[in-house]
């Protein structure tokens, strides 16, 4: 089966001021080295050694049926690089993919992945359908009622502007008096109304939010000029600067602000899944396999030191 290669220099992600903690400064790290993307269906997952000790951990129904179920939310296609649709136009691939193998390879399960929509997603985890979901499911005060998280990257959001802008977005002031693109009813707009808010009461200018039906008529505002910055997440962000070379990373934000956002694997609550979903990232991050999935999909700078167990998330609003 054929490859597409594609290559990108500078991809430099900044960690915004207003989430500076030991995580999230993490997030300045990304290595400005070449990135390369497969998308070919046979490529190769990156795994690691079974861990006996953390199998054991494992609920005596999953160690037996010898599979990982999980379920993620790309039908359709999906938004390279978390999980979409290789060059087949049927193997999901991505970054959410590969940690499923991963994750699956030490506690010495396979993995079995199945596409679905984001809201089947959570019914399947409800019902039992699947064991898992990893799907870019960032962890929230709302669904830790319902769910277990074991942590595997940083939550945030990206600024994406026109190459060579000149912008550094690191707080609300930064913002000010710019044309701001965004979704409509999304986390990224609810922090830009938030910094709004921010601006107004220190006598600064609001950014004027714009909201465009398609990510096409995003960009192509971008590069006319009638937008300044373009506000979503930040994998996709930068997956879109390595392979289109117009735009470029200029701030982040957490997913979760005013807190550092997480993204976790989500098990249902209390199903004996989530210390043995930690302990088997956390052994994979020790011997660096876990470095090399982010590092295939260029995503170093989301790398967390430690898998977290349900950890502080998105504040109930």
């Amino acid at each position: 089966m054929r490859k597409r290669w594609i290559a990108a220099f500078g991809v430099v992600l900044l960690a915004a001021a207003a989430c500076a903690d030991p995580q999230t400064e993490a997030a300045k790290s990304s290595d400005p080295s070449v990135v390369s993307f497969d998308t070919s269906a046979n490529q190769q997952h990156i795994t690691s050694a079974k861990v006996d000790s953390i199998a054991a951990e494992l609920p005596a129904s999953v160690r037996e049926s010898g599979k990982l179920v999980v379920g993620n939310g790309s039908a359709g296609g999906g938004l390279p690089p978390l999980g979409f649709t290789a060059d087949d136009n049927k193997t999901p691939i991505g970054v959410e993919i590969d940690v499923a193998y991963l994750v699956a390879s030490v506690l010495g399960l396979k993995a079995e992945i199945d596409t679905t929509s984001w809201e089947n997603l959570f019914l399947g985890l409800d019902s039992g359908k699947y064991q898992v979901g990893i799907s870019n499911i960032g962890v929230s005060e709302l669904r830790k009622e319902k769910y277990d998280f074991a942590t595997y990257r940083l939550g945030l959001h990206a600024f994406e502007a026109k190459l060579g802008s000149g912008l550094k977005i690191t707080g609300p002031a930064d913002i000010s008096g710019k044309n701001v693109a965004v979704g409509s009813g999304t986390l990224q707009e609810a922090i830009l109304v938030d910094w709004n808010k921010q601006n107004v009461a220190a006598g600064r200018k609001p950014a004027n939010l714009k909201y465009y039906q398609q990510a096409a008529d995003t960009y192509l505002a971008l590069q006319s000029g009638r937008i300044d910055l373009y506000l979503g997440p930040n994998p996709n962000a930068s997956y879109h600067v390595a392979t289109q070379h117009k735009t470029e990373i200029v701030g982040t934000v957490s997913s979760s602000y005013p807190v550092q956002g997480l993204v976790g694997i989500t098990t249902k609550k209390d199903n004996g899944l989530v210390k043995p979903l930690a302990d088997a990232l956390n052994a994979a991050i020790a011997d660096g396999s876990y470095a090399k999935v982010l590092a295939k999909w260029g995503l170093q700078g989301e790398a967390v030191p430690k898998s977290l167990i349900n950890p502080p998330g998105l504040p109930k609003k």
